[in-house]
């Protein structure tokens, strides 16, 4: 440090331009150092998940990642990285990286819609284009003097480098990619949120479009990268590792909290991820899914319930199964379904904590409403009052149709939910926009688990009891 105090200041200059350039030198080579001049804010050396992004990111490209069990270079990456920890911010680095290496290298990106998709393209084309601001700024061209953006060719969605016809295209799930092709392929978050990854049909048309569409732009020797959350065992990700290639792919799947360590305390603090943690203040199974990259319906859980898209326009019986809650810290539930050739549609449920004076009254307007057979309430916890009050109410409505029958429940709940879970799998169908239109019980079916001790009981509670009732006669309702 002394001696270059004793520097003149030309001496200093002819230091920093020499070092400046040294980095500039390094960056052509090494990504993370690419990373790092150019935001050096973010890439800190001490953030080591991200050198760890970065290595494996630049092994892939060059071909120095090795698939042991074949001795040859992986060309498919799967990245599985908590939110806020850079993984998207580094792929758009990368993707500038890459053009930059080499002008020929043809890129096309999906995100879950073409917003999110256009972002990624526009933030990869601006970090091309950046001019400086001051005079000893390191930015990408000076890194990369001979990458430029063809004038004339530099929408958000599609562009070309100078001297290329094209090297950049960016898309939606669903959107069209024809025409072009690619040897860096990259999915950046195909599924948008938990209300996407808990719809089967929504699912399906990802992976359709995945392998129908996307794939089918990728040229030979091509490398590919699928970056996303591990929301569900169906999300491309899960099909991809079920089936005979998953052994191709590499993973890089990293947690928030591995039980000792934050994976970055400067990203995400101990106490931010603890407010997380709480069921109080986050869905458990989409925190576990985010920080964790435990998919929603894989670690535990008890259902993984059917859909439908159009009602059948006939059942042989509808039917309700009332659980009042107990003493206002429980919900009230009452499915109701349709039963035909041994399935159970269901139509509507009443999910709520209000008090009986009101909840009395919306439940007869739903099983009014549904045109219910018969429903079974439970008599336990003031049950065998709340029937009769509805079976009053219900004699006043118009054309009322709805036979009341309470009883009280003597076998296990938790032995009863675990039992006919299979049963329930297996010949229950939920409307397909479910978890929109009914979220709070939604949420509590598919995140109530095989083994733990669960927060709320009601919502699987309920459908048993409706599952229970499918052969069910009464010999005074006559159904």
């Amino acid at each position: 440090m002394n001696n270059v105090k004793s520097l003149s200041r030309d001496d200093k200059e002819t230091l920093f331009l020499y070092l400046r350039e040294k980095r500039i030198r390094k960056a052509r080579l090494d990504f993370w150092e690419f990373c790092k001049l150019l935001e050096p804010d973010f890439y800190k050396e001490h953030r080591w998940h991200l050198k760890l992004l970065c290595e494996t990111l630049q092994g892939l490209l060059e071909g120095t990642l090795i698939n042991p069990e074949t001795n040859k270079p992986y060309k498919k990456l799967i990245l599985n990285i908590p939110p806020r920890h850079g993984k998207s911010r580094t792929l758009v680095n990368f993707c500038r990286w890459a053009l930059g290496k080499n002008n020929n290298n043809r890129i096309i990106t999906a995100s879950y819609n073409d917003d999110q998709a256009s972002e990624f393209s526009r933030f990869t084309r601006d970090g091309i284009k950046e001019e400086k601001t001051f005079g000893y700024e390191v930015i990408f061209n000076d890194i990369f003097p001979d990458t430029k953006i063809k004038q004339g060719n530099s929408s958000f969605e599609k562009w070309a480098l100078e001297k290329q016809f094209f090297n950049y295209k960016g898309a939606g799930v669903g959107g069209s990619i024809t025409g072009k092709g690619c040897n860096i392929a990259i999915c950046d978050d195909l599924i948008k949120d938990a209300d996407t990854a808990y719809n089967e049909s929504a699912l399906d048309k990802i992976w359709l479009w995945y392998t129908g569409t996307f794939l089918s732009r990728k040229e030979t020797g091509s490398i590919e990268i699928m970056n996303m959350t591990r929301w569900s065992k169906k999300d491309p990700c899960g099909r991809i590792l079920r089936s005979k290639a998953g052994k191709d792919w590499y993973v890089l799947k990293l947690e928030a909290f591995d039980g000792e360590n934050m994976l970055c305390s400067d990203l995400l603090t101990k106490e931010e991820y603890d407010f997380l943690a709480d069921p109080e203040n986050f869905d458990n199974a989409i925190f576990r899914a985010n920080y964790h990259q435990e998919p929603l319906d894989v670690k535990g859980q008890l259902y993984s319930l059917k859909t439908y898209d159009t009602r059948p326009k006939h059942f042989e019986r509808i039917i309700a199964f009332g659980d009042t809650a107990d003493q206002g810290k429980d919900w009230f539930s009452m499915p109701i379904g349709g039963v035909l050739d041994g399935d159970i549609y269901i139509l509507d449920w009443l999910y709520t904590k209000d008090p009986y004076e009101i909840t009395e009254g919306l439940a007869v307007d739903m099983l009014s409403n549904n045109k219910v057979d018969l429903v079974k309430i439970e008599s336990n916890a003031g049950g065998r009052q709340f029937a009769r009050n509805i079976e009053k109410l219900l004699r006043n409505t118009v054309l009322n149709k709805t036979y009341v029958k309470w009883f009280a429940q003597t076998n296990n709940k938790i032995g009863r939910i675990l039992v006919n879970s299979s049963g329930i799998n297996a010949h229950v169908f939920l409307p397909k926009d479910f978890h929109l239109t009914h979220r709070q019980v939604f949420n509590d079916l598919m995140s109530f688990q095989k083994e733990a001790k669960n927060k709320h009981d009601d919502a699987p509670d309920s459908l048993t009891g409706l599952y229970e009732m499918i052969n069910y006669i009464d010999p005074f309702g006559g159904l």
